[in-house]
């Protein structure tokens, strides 16, 4: 638990070491921002570059945060702590990534992302794809909660509908973050992205009904 604990750190404060090595070397005026279509729309200071990894940052102790309260709720053993650090640590290698990418696009200038030579969603996409499988895999093992897994008012109603929620949420996101690695992989550009929007929109409709449908069969059986 302690050595995840250093990664996440390690991870949460990268981008911002990283970001302070390249400011003296970036122009003075970078892309700030991108529209729909990954055309450039505002240009602004370099020192707007440090937003991302200060987000970073906060959003890595509201993990450890997050951890913690885990901890102190379950009674017997860490594993929803052990989830909590595992899906931080993930999340932060793709805030890692999108910093890496937008240093990319702050040193060359890009004025359209379709042109660039590294195509940002299949990045964030392929990296979401194998976050999913990692936390298919772990997902079955959470314990009943308030903030961790499938949560409805359906799969919560006792620890039976919770497990077989957990169980079946964690096929589905193995599935689906297999499809979004192929997608990442064989697509690109807003193509990747409105797939992989739509095998996320399809995981979770499934899922919530899943857990209703268990609820009302532990119903029907009483």
């Amino acid at each position: 638990m302690k050595m995840k604990k250093i990664i996440l750190y390690i991870f949460m404060y990268l981008p911002l070491v990283v970001v302070c090595i390249a400011l003296p070397f970036l122009p003075d005026t970078i892309p700030a921002h991108y529209d729909f279509h990954g055309e450039i729309t505002r240009w602004g200071s370099k020192y707007e570059s440090l937003i991302f990894p200060v987000f970073t940052i906060v959003f890595g102790f509201f993990m450890l945060g997050m951890a913690r309260y885990c901890a102190k709720k379950e009674e017997d053993g860490k594993n929803n702590e052990n989830i909590c650090l595992i899906t931080g640590i993930g999340c932060l290698i793709l805030f890692n990534a999108l910093t890496g990418y937008s240093l990319y696009t702050d040193f060359t200038n890009i004025e359209n992302l379709s042109l660039a030579a590294i195509d940002i969603n299949q990045i964030t996409c392929g990296i979401l794809g194998v976050l999913m499988i990692i936390i298919g895999n772990i997902m079955p093992k959470a314990r009943l909660n308030s903030m961790l897994g499938v949560r409805t008012i359906w799969s919560m109603e006792n620890e039976w509908t919770w497990k077989k929620s957990q169980r079946f949420g964690g096929i589905l996101f193995i599935a689906a973050g297999i499809f979004i690695f192929a997608v990442s992989c064989l697509t690109k550009g807003m193509t990747c992205f409105l797939w992989t929007m739509g095998i996320l929109a399809a995981v979770t409709i499934v899922s919530v009904y899943y857990t209703y449908y268990i609820y009302k069969k532990v119903k029907m059986e009483n």
